[in-house]
């Protein structure tokens, strides 16, 4: 008896799962269906965790067009993997359940010949560590520094609660203010408040205090790398790039994703799933829209209406509008690497459209929406999370004797639900208007078949046969039209092989067949004008032709890297 793909959930499209239940979930999918999903690890961290791939779809060792989806590369950004879970669970339904999805049947039948690649959690150890402690981690819970004798905070629990949340200190001049509309809601100081005033720090230690000093907290303080910077393309060291690590993929769990994209060049599109802010931030991240490749502009237009259409995000350029400091492009960035280097579609997904839910308007860049949050949109916030969210992200503050600082209180701040991530209530319409979109993309693959064969009788017992062999998808095989530079992305090749008959000429057993277009152009492109009618010629089409002596069979794999391969055989 089949297992339902219902009977199979454990939970994760309604709240956050730990390491051992997010292991679990992966492990119920491919024990009830091993022919569709399998799972391994590409990387084990220093706690002992591993970072698990679940490869779903069917014929899971033939090489053909795949997506990728990864979630949780920064700690606090758990969204992302219940996400990417969702993906992997509707990609099981396409092929358990399909009547059961909403999506058109044109769509579902192209998916089925599209392998996935699921990282549900980069990052199992700092994602650990948020969802055990609330502390602030960036990517990792580690420090292997060398310089280490600057004073510096390190969050931990101080009262025994469990949580390392935030402390706030009595200051004249400090920065914040308690709101009057809501007691224990710091907010920012002005001219016209009276105090008291407040400082705020981590929850946690000073090491190396002076018993005077006291440093500025910072969210690399302690956990210096963010693995968002430490992958190959245009990476910079960290007087540079903060959070770039010590050199390229230094850290097990990038590197790990660096093997997997250099072992499957058929990747074509790679989604990469953060929070929060509720937008798509595609490619260029260095360089304006000017300089990109229009082909595949036309490509990301597709994609933007798409987000816009099923989820309500808009599109930004990660140049023009998603940089934190004017004309800085980030550097070491995962969307980066994958769309430069790897020739994907690659782009960031920034889940839980906080800005929409205070009513926000939008600024002229999209990154102002984070350092533009007023007074009156966090009082807001504190009502909506009081009322709709349990008060888990302002929980009230308890007096400690705090053993460097003295007298302070404890609480006040746990952004991880309601702020970082969705409120749970919320969790499933996040997870089900994603997978929406990515499957969309997903169906963009390109799909080569052969769709003709003919076979002519000649003298002496020759024949002569011809192939066609066409692209009936959406993207050529080469992917995206600035993918064809790529040292990997070769031409499409034919290679037959003989049974019981021959080749007349054996040179022509091997036949490089070209890259072959799709019919897609992406939107906005001009090919709707009517003005000058027409389209491409025979450009998704080739022919491969073979003269030989004998009856028997022939063998052809047909394909490339980047394409993937299938085997057909011929009979003469």
């Amino acid at each position: 008896m089949t297992t339902r793909l219902v009977d199979c959930s454990q939970g994760f499209r309604s709240k956050y799962l730990d390491h051992a239940a997010l292991t679990h979930q992966l492990r119920v999918w491919t024990e009830a269906y091993p022919a569709l999903c399998r799972m391994t690890s590409i990387a084990r961290t220093p706690e002992g965790r591993d970072v698990w791939l679940l490869t779903v779809g069917r014929d899971l060792d033939e090489a053909r067009p795949a997506v990728i989806v990864d979630g949780n590369l920064h700690a606090a950004e758990l969204a992302g993997s219940s996400v990417a879970l969702a993906i992997a669970e509707e990609v099981l339904r396409l092929h358990l359940e399909p009547t059961t999805l909403d999506l058109p049947s044109t769509i579902i039948e192209r998916l089925r010949h599209v392998k996935f690649f699921i990282v549900p959690r980069i990052t199992p150890d700092g994602a650990e560590c948020v969802l055990t402690s609330g502390r602030t981690v960036r990517s990792l819970p580690r420090d292997h520094r060398v310089e280490r004798g600057s004073p510096r905070w390190i969050p931990q629990d101080m009262d025994g609660d469990g949580r390392a949340l935030a402390m706030r200190v009595l200051d004249p001049s400090g920065e914040l203010v308690e709101a009057k509309e809501l007691a224990g809601l710091l907010v920012e100081r002005t001219l016209e408040d009276e105090g008291p005033f407040y400082k705020l720090y981590p929850e946690g230690l000073i090491e190396n205090f002076d018993g005077k000093r006291v440093p500025s907290p910072y969210f690399l303080g302690d956990n210096p790398i963010d693995l968002n910077r430490n992958f190959p393309w245009s990476w910079a060291p960290g007087h540079e790039q903060i959070g770039a690590g010590p050199y390229p993929a230094s850290e097990p769990e990038s590197r790990g994703i660096l093997e997997l994209a250099t072992a499957h060049p058929e990747i074509f599109a790679w989604l990469d799933l953060h929070t929060f802010g509720g937008v798509l931030i595609r490619p260029l991240g260095h360089a304006a829209d000017s300089k990109m490749n229009q082909e595949d502009l036309a490509v990301f237009r597709q994609l933007e209406a798409w987000m816009l259409d099923h989820t309500g995000y808009p599109t930004v350029s990660g140049h023009d509008e998603f940089l934190y400091e004017p004309d800085k492009p980030l550097r070491g960035d995962l969307t980066d690497y994958a769309y430069n280097q790897r020739g994907a579609l690659g782009y960031v997904v920034e889940l839980w459209d906080l800005f929409a839910r205070l009513g926000m308007p939008r600024p002229p860049k999209f990154v102002q929406y984070y350092e533009r949050v007023t007074r009156e949109d966090l009082v807001k916030l504190a009502w909506w999370d009081r009322d709709e969210n349990g008060g888990q992200c302002f929980p009230p503050w308890q007096p400690f004797d705090h053993p460097q600082l003295g007298r302070v209180e404890i609480g006040g701040v746990d952004p991880r639900i309601g702020i970082w991530n969705p409120p749970l209530h919320e969790l499933a319409d996040v997870c089900r208007t994603q997978a929406q979109v990515f499957l969309r993309v997903a169906a963009l693959a390109p799909r080569v078949r052969v769709v003709g064969v003919e076979r002519v009788a000649l003298a002496d017992g020759l024949t002569r046969v011809s192939v066609t062999i066409q692209n009936d998808g959406y993207l050529g095989t080469y992917g995206l039209p600035s993918a064809k530079a790529l040292d990997f992305n070769e031409p499409l090749y034919a290679t037959a092989t003989a049974h019981d008959c021959a080749f007349v000429d054996p040179g022509a057993a091997h036949q490089i067949l070209g890259h072959l277009d799709g019919w897609g152009r992406g939107l906005h492109s001009g090919a709707n004008l009517p003005a000058y009618p027409g389209t491409r010629g025979t450009t998704s089409t080739a022919w491969a032709t073979y003269l030989v002596k004998g009856k028997g069979h022939l063998e052809l794999k047909i394909g490339s890297a980047r394409a993937g391969f299938f085997t057909t055989t011929i009979s003469v």
